[in-house]
């Protein structure tokens, strides 16, 4: 195995981490690992010796991401699912504030909630984010406070989530 396959292998816990955190459904979330690994075999003699290969592999999920947000899709839920059971329970209210923050990533916009998950989750630093999504340092800096005060108003309750309206 040469030093290309070693290092794009050492990223795929990253990549499946992240694709968790953006897309939030597990087997979804393998789909897009697959899909950026398959995508990055195909265009390794793209990637440059030297270079930061993670960097390289977020970019590729980061397109392919917002390919499939953009393409119109039928809401699909796995009915049975084979999650093994963890050994050690979480008290409970571990368990409901997880769920909190979930669902407090879920209503961040998609441009912030991918870059606070690629600094906080990744510790990926602002000019490798601003590399890996083709965007200015400036932009991700603004996109990540917005997206920390957001979370930080939801988690603290001061944001209420919309609501739907009654038509008539």
């Amino acid at each position: 195995m040469d030093d290309e396959s070693r290092a794009l292998i050492s990223c795929i816990p990253r990549l499946r981490r992240y694709a968790r955190a953006l897309v939030g459904e597990r087997t979804d979330a393998d789909d897009l690992v697959q899909d950026t690994l398959e995508r990055a075999w195909d265009k390794l003699s793209t990637w440059r010796r030297g270079y930061d290969m993670r960097a390289w592999l977020f970019g590729i999920m980061h397109n392919l991401y917002v390919d499939r947000v953009r393409k119109p899709t039928l809401m699909t839920t796995v009915l049975d699912e084979d999650t093994p059971i963890p050994a050690v329970y979480p008290a409970h209210t571990d368990k409901l504030e997880m769920r909190d923050m979930e669902t407090a990533l879920t209503m961040l916009p998609a441009d912030q909630r991918e870059i606070l998950l690629l600094v906080a989750l990744e510790e990926m630093t602002y000019e490798e984010v601003a590399a890996t999504l083709r965007i200015p340092v400036g932009t991700v800096m603004s996109r990540l406070a917005r997206a920390r005060e957001k979370l930080r108003e939801l988690m603290e309750g001061r944001t209420v989530a919309p609501s739907l309206k009654v038509v008539k």
